[in-house]
């Protein structure tokens, strides 16, 4: 089904909406801590994006890089990774109709933009991830006293793991991502 959904996704017109959908499930985000994404909380040095969250004010997540590759590829006409000139908040306000069209599109039952969220919560475990990593990554509330009171997850630590998720989900839907470019090398002389 992966495949299907992205290629119907990938050929959406707009290619905000197009972009904002493949985040949403590769990142497992609300689709309003999303959809208000300003590009001062993305950073592509460090990799990571601050998302606004319901049960922090925010959270930290990895900038992984098929969603590094897609932001890189958005325009930016304002404040708003999704931006939308025609939307009065500035970013994307209603993608749900774009995206049933591509679910039709793809012959897929009923899949809803929380059912992208609820997608990421499974898909992680294909690549056996585990669940207070996923649910980090998520915006869940941490579960049971050793979640609440003693695990500090890094950012570097969630990386490793969400890299891992982008690159099955990735390998399933049948999508190839170019190769990052050559670091600098040391070279002797």
């Amino acid at each position: 089904m992966l495949q299907s959904w992205f290629n119907a996704v990938r050929k959406i017109g707009n290619p905000v909406i197009a972009a904002y959908l493949q985040v949403l499930l590769v990142t497992g985000a609300r689709r309003e801590e999303l959809a208000a994404l300003k590009w001062a909380d993305v950073n592509f040095q460090w990799g990571s994006i601050k998302l606004s969250d319901k049960v922090e004010d925010f959270r930290m997540v990895p900038l992984t890089p098929f969603v590094a590759e897609l932001l890189t590829n958005l325009p930016r006409r304002n404040a708003y990774v999704f931006s939308s000139p025609t939307s009065a908040s500035g970013h994307i306000a209603e993608p749900r109709i774009a995206h049933n069209e591509a679910v039709a599109v793809a012959s897929l039952s009923k899949l809803t933009l929380h059912g992208l969220r609820r997608s990421f919560a499974t898909l992680s475990e294909w690549v056996e991830t585990p669940n207070g990593i996923a649910a980090q990554i998520q915006g869940h509330a941490p579960q049971g006293v050793r979640e609440q009171n003693y695990i500090r997850r890094p950012l570097d630590l969630l990386r490793v793991w969400h890299m891992k998720i982008e690159a099955w989900i990735l390998e399933q839907a049948g999508i190839v991502l170019a190769p990052a470019p050559a670091a600098f090398r040391i070279v002797a002389s």
